[in-house]
């Protein structure tokens, strides 16, 4: 089967859940078909990255966006018409135009989006398109607006994520298969358009990479927060992570520290985390494993929808007890206190966090259930072949 496959950003494992995604899609699915990748990048630097994901495509382009979405094109061109900011900052004109000529001169039997901020790149077309939303993007930015943003700027921002709602819908609408990533996504999808056909295509992870490597625990214990902090969900969550979790776990277990890594972490974290000896950045690790491995537990007060949860797949497959909230942990079906120990409560984050830093029983207990669940129910392999059946599907 030759399939076209757009992505906003360029498939590379263990950068952010997105890229990690998509570079497990792209190696399995070539195994039996030939993939043409268009994605967007933000500067040359990161055509260092195409050698790798040239080996499992055909043929790979890449069309530039804006580094910053906050550029004053960006910010006119979203403020005189219908399109979100979102949509602007993505949106390339050559990528549009290659499409076309792609599509003119070669036959494909599927393209296949992810997200549907790529979907205004396709030409009106006959080439049944999958599309698949690895998190739903009004819903995050209702969330922003509800909770971050001051009373006076609301009204700038909530029509923004009117016009988000309305272009997200319509993307939905136009492709052929529309796939969430959780069936908490796909409720959202079809309570918004009631009668739409959602089906799920989860996130997973590779078990025997996590697996192979031997990493010794830091000492003193580590309670970790990791991702990729151009995401608003992982600001958000390491705040409360800093402000509201770690002074309770401090005062009650001695000579811990609280472990930040990740990409992109915001400098206001970093000049906070100078007031105390107990909080480590870590920026750009090469090998999250190495994260992973030597921390003690992960904890994620992820309190924004959408996003992947690959860090809590990650983890797990590595071993680490995990400590979330249900939105952190949301379409895994994890059970509380079985595989990872859950609430929405702060408070009681802290104190999850707390036992398994003081319960060595309890933090190997999570770690083993945690490991075997992942292993049965979010092998790459097993969450391809749902997809590759979507497409046998789709051309019957």
């Amino acid at each position: 089967m030759k399939i076209l496959m757009l992505v906003p950003f360029l498939p590379i494992d263990q950068m952010s859940g997105g890229q990690t995604r998509w570079y497990h899609l792209i190696k399995l699915l070539s195994k039996k078909h030939n993939i043409t990748l268009m994605s967007l990048i933000k500067d040359n630097k990161e055509k260092e990255y195409l050698p790798e994901i040239e080996k499992y495509c055909e043929k790979v382009m890449v069309f530039k966006r804006p580094k910053s979405p906050w550029t004053f094109r960006n910010l006119f061109l979203t403020a005189i018409s219908f399109n979100p900011l979102v949509v602007i900052r993505n949106l390339s004109l050559d990528e549009r135009s290659a499409i076309k000529k792609e599509l003119t001169n070669n036959k494909y039997d599927v393209i296949h989006a992810e997200t549907f901020y790529v979907m205004p790149h396709i030409p009106k077309t006959s080439v049944p398109i999958v599309l698949v939303e690895p998190t739903i993007e009004f819903s995050v930015y209702q969330h922003y607006v509800d909770n971050e943003v001051s009373f006076f700027f609301k009204p700038i921002y909530l029509f923004d994520v009117i016009k988000l709602k309305f272009w997200e819908k319509f993307y939905w609408k136009r492709a052929s298969r529309l796939f969430a990533v959780s069936v908490e996504d796909k409720k959202i999808m079809q309570d918004e358009i009631p009668g739409i056909k959602v089906g799920v295509i989860p996130n997973g992870v590779d078990v025997d990479y996590f697996e192979e490597k031997k990493v010794l625990r830091k000492f003193p214990p580590r309670a970790l927060y990791h991702g990729d902090y151009k995401w608003m969900q992982n600001v958000e969550a390491v705040n409360i992570l800093i402000k509201e979790i770690w002074p309770v776990v401090r005062a009650r277990v001695k000579g811990v520290k609280l472990w930040i890594s990740g990409r992109n972490v915001p400098e206001k974290i970093i000049e906070f985390s100078k007031k105390y000896n107990d909080i480590e950045i870590s920026e750009s690790l090469k090998d999250n494993r190495d994260a992973y491995k030597a921390a003690s537990v992960l904890v994620t007060p992820i309190m924004s929808p959408g996003g992947t949860r690959l860090k809590v797949l990650e983890a797990m497959a590595s071993g680490l007890p995990v400590v979330s909230t249900p939105v952190g942990v949301a379409g895994l079906g994890i059970t509380q206190g079985k595989q990872a120990l859950v609430s929405q409560n702060i408070k009681d984050l802290a104190e999850m966090t707390i036992n398994v830093l003081s319960n060595k029983k309890l933090a190997e207990k999570l770690a083993s259930e945690g490991k075997s669940f992942v292993s049965a129910n979010f092998d790459w392999h097993s969450i391809v072949s749902r997809l590759d059946k979507a497409y046998s599907e789709l051309l019957e």
